[in-house]
């Protein structure tokens, strides 16, 4: 298995549908699943260390696997069937290893509330991972923070043009848009 972590949640701005990536923590390859909204949200609020006022369902089953005397260890991506996705979460209980099946976008909110690692099997990664070259990672890096080397954030004024747009368009290209993948989020690209 291939440790990963969440690199980004992303939303398409053509159909609204987000995109969780995973990024490959020995490498420079990327992992882009398609999501729900509510999954997504529920990511991107754990990762900012939102606390909502009251449990939302992933909270809610961490509070109740807690309670039940369980750990969850790790997530993983352990499968690829016709563009969907599956994962697993592994969870300890008084000394049993319990596998539960799960959508990966639920068990990624999961892993990012109780902060355990997430692994995505070899086949997988193989299957439906994505390189990005090192030019298109530092553009990735310049675009994030707004800066490049040598320049301070006050003197940078950002610009979109071909070579700066190329790693979204490769992964736009890797897209079968004639026939989006069925059963709606957790799709491969």
């Amino acid at each position: 298995m291939i440790r990963v972590v969440v690199d980004s949640i992303r939303v398409s701005l053509l159909t609204q549908n987000r995109v969780v990536v995973l990024r490959e923590t020995d490498s420079k390859r990327y992992l882009p699943i398609w999501i729900g909204p509510f999954e997504a949200d529920a990511i991107a609020m754990a990762i900012q260390g939102h606390e909502p006022q009251r449990p939302m369902t992933h909270d809610l089953l961490k509070a109740t696997i807690g309670d039940l005397g369980g750990s969850i260890t790790h997530i993983f991506v352990n499968d690829i069937q016709d563009n969907t996705f599956f994962a697993r979460i592994v969870i300890e209980q008084q000394g049993n290893t319990v596998e539960v099946d799960a959508r990966p976008s639920d068990a990624i909110a999961l892993a990012v509330r109780t902060e355990v690692p997430i692994f995505v099997e070899d086949h997988v990664i193989d299957q439906a991972g994505v390189f990005f070259d090192e030019d298109e990672q530092a553009e990735i890096s310049e675009q994030a923070t707004g800066t490049s080397e040598g320049e301070s954030e006050g003197e940078v004024e950002s610009e979109l043009n071909d070579d700066s747009m190329s790693i979204f368009r490769n992964f736009i290209n890797t897209l079968d848009l004639d026939d989006p993948p069925k059963g709606g989020p957790e799709q491969a690209s």
